[in-house]
């Protein structure tokens, strides 16, 4: 585990005494990413959390409550899969950048479902790294919605993530539930693939849009009473996709 102290007194800068914008907590076992890490956030103003393994970034996490994460994937004792799983299960709202060398799309994916909020391949753009960020910071901080919806025999429970229908229990992922919540959020607005990719998956590109129809399809299995005719999650033609409640 590295601390701001430590980092101050080898920097030679102490940002104490800067407004605060709340803490980021870095998972990455390389210390000198650390330390460029570090710099990225210290300098715009965010107090800097740094843990070298999974355990100490769980413990971390669960004391300090970040506003952020910026996880690696290849870490000691737990891997940043299954950290990223284990921080939505503590705080499903807190946003989650998944920073790697890693470029195989199934492995982005798969975090994506898990509830990462963004992925970031090394190597990086530091002005790219913090709109990453600051963007999934500013989707969790909208203002807040009923956390219980209901549309035709199904109850979502937001908070609880949890969802009812027909009073049966019906068990959706993370990244389900964020895609839902968007369509809950845009009733009745037309939304084309690439701005749910952008603002659901939080790529401004992807490699293909197909990634959107699976998990949709997935949706309409879950929740729709035919999901071959469906009556909420309609498909747009030439556009896009539109909740109807």
């Amino acid at each position: 585990m590295v601390n701001d102290e430590e980092l101050i007194e080898e920097f030679g800068r102490d940002t104490t005494h800067l407004p605060n914008l709340g803490t980021i907590l870095i998972v990455e076992d390389d210390p000198r990413m650390q330390k460029v890490l570090y710099r990225i956030f210290s300098e715009e103003q965010y107090s800097v959390l740094v843990a070298g393994d999974g355990q100490t970034a769980l413990e971390m996490f669960r004391q300090a409550h970040p506003l952020a994460v910026v996880l690696d994937l290849i870490l000691p004792h737990i891997s940043g899969r299954e950290l990223c799983n284990m921080f939505k299960q503590v705080a499903p709202e807190t946003p989650i950048v998944i920073l790697s060398a890693i470029t195989d799309v199934t492995d982005k994916v798969l975090l994506l479902e898990l509830g990462a909020d963004d992925y970031v391949t090394k190597p990086f753009s530091p002005r790219e790294l913090m709109a990453r960020v600051q963007a999934a910071v500013r989707r969790r901080n909208k203002p807040a919605q009923a956390t219980v919806y209901h549309f035709a025999n199904c109850e979502i429970d937001f908070k609880k993530m949890t969802v009812l229908r027909d009073g049966k229990s019906v068990v959706l992922t993370a990244h389900e539930f964020k895609l839902l919540k968007f369509f809950t959020e845009n009733v009745e607005r037309v939304l084309t693939r690439e701005v749910l990719l952008n603002e659901v998956w939080g790529y401004n590109f992807f490699p293909t849009t197909r990634t959107v129809d699976n998990q949709i399809l997935k949706l309409r299995q879950k929740l729709e009473p035919d999901p071959a005719n469906p009556r909420h999650l309609l498909t747009i033609y030439g556009a896009g996709y539109k909740f109807v409640p």
